[in-house]
């Protein structure tokens, strides 16, 4: 297994987790927006709130998008597995 190898397979799971947190991580910053925009136009300065919001959405989302994620994870550890004796030389 050269550094190529190991920097291909890096860069894979890497690509990978990205894709898989980008649709949480959009989700979290889309309300978080529109809750803060909400404590400013009615002048609610508690810090707290957008707690409850975010993680219903997230819920929400993991829901909606759970089964893509798994397809995410399960394609790339199955093309690691796949792959595994190619690395063990």
């Amino acid at each position: 297994m050269t550094v190529n190898d190991v920097t291909a397979i890096a860069e894979e799971a890497i690509y990978t987790i990205i894709k898989c947190a980008a649709p949480m991580l959009l989700v979290s910053l889309i309300v978080g927006l529109a809750v803060s925009i909400f404590q400013t136009v009615t002048s609610i300065q508690e810090q707290t709130l957008t707690f409850v919001p975010k993680v219903l959405a997230i819920f929400l989302a993991l829901i909606i998008m759970g089964h893509w994620i798994m397809n995410n994870m399960v394609e790339f550890m199955t093309g690691l597995w796949t792959d595994f004796n190619r690395f063990i030389r």
